[in-house]
């Protein structure tokens, strides 16, 4: 009868399992996103969009958006970023609607991108940090067989 030695196994369990958890990939983690903090601004002629992200603090940044027209708001957002079983997950309310939710499906330094197969438009949300700081934010899916993307450039702006 073979014998096992306890100690052995204990020690080679706990040497794998760091190999395993990076063989799985490591839960996406919301300090990954520091860099989306902060406010941020698209102005053209006679329009505004701001968009802004708390900095991630308890497993979630907590963000809002607003389109201004004039002196009127057209559209706005209630947004979060939350970590759910080892990946992020956006949940956006536009405009009083009800919340929907997408899941991250790339995470990187400087890039994240979210997806909801299952909504009608957008199906991807994602966000990239440029090389001078600002960001672009972007939405696309499919429209009645056609596809949509519109970019959302923003630069950090001091809050309001």
């Amino acid at each position: 009868m073979k014998r096992y030695n306890a100690t052995g196994l204990f020690v080679t369990v706990i040497l794998a399992l760091p190999f395993r958890i990076f063989a799985q990939g490591a839960p996406a983690s919301i300090e990954r996103l520091a860099w989306l903090s902060g406010c941020w601004e698209r102005a053209g002629a006679g329009f505004s969009i701001q968009e802004q992200w708390m900095s991630p603090k308890g497993g979630m940044m907590v963000g809002m958006s607003r389109t201004v027209t004039g002196s009127r708001t057209l559209e706005y957002e209630y947004l979060r970023i939350e970590e759910q079983e080892g990946k992020l997950i956006y949940v956006a309310m536009p405009s009083g609607q009800t919340e929907t939710s997408f899941t991250q499906i790339e995470l990187t330094d400087s890039t994240v991108v979210f997806t909801n197969p299952d909504h009608d438009f957008p199906q991807h949300v994602s966000y990239r940090c440029l090389a001078d700081g600002n960001i672009l934010a972007q939405i696309d899916g499919d429209i009645g067989g056609d596809h949509k993307t519109v970019d959302f450039p923003l630069r950090r702006v001091p809050c309001e």
